[in-house]
């Protein structure tokens, strides 16, 4: 099953089995182990997947100023697959070229998340796909400010 695939419970309950079976040093399946070092990084998150009922009950929609963890880490996982695979083609040299000038590889993620939020966002609003074209500009754009 693709995580597209997952519903929103699923998807949960997959974060905090695979953030469990790390706290008991259990044996984790390459995604478990993508999801568990996108975790590792945000100790602001570690109570709420470390009880199932409380990552279940987290409503974090945006309103109230609070953010939603399972949004912000799932940007990490999409920006970091497309990392990999270097997609669009340039996404990899404009993290790059932002872990030189931030010197710090989550922050050069977060640089990307950013454009990738503002892109989707911009689709949804349009009613259309996302344009990477669009994606790499904004990236490019916050690389300058």
């Amino acid at each position: 099953m693709a995580i597209g695939d997952y519903s929103r419970e699923q998807l949960r309950k997959a974060y905090a089995e695979a953030w469990s079976k790390a706290r008991a040093a259990a044996p984790l399946t390459p995604l478990e182990t993508m999801i568990v070092d996108v975790i590792a990084m945000h100790p602001e998150y570690h109570a709420i997947l470390a009880d199932l009922e409380a990552t279940l009950a987290v409503d974090a929609g945006g309103d109230g100023g609070r953010e939603n963890p399972f949004l912000h880490m799932g940007l990490h996982m999409a920006v970091r697959e497309q990392l990999a695979i270097d997609r669009p083609p340039g996404v990899r040299a404009i993290h790059q070229r932002a872990v030189a000038l931030q010197h710090d590889p989550h922050d050069a993620e977060h640089l990307l998340m950013e454009a990738l939020g503002q892109t989707l966002w911009e689709a949804q609003r349009a009613g259309g796909a996302p344009d990477e074209q669009r994606y790499l500009a904004h990236a490019r754009a916050a690389l300058r400010r």
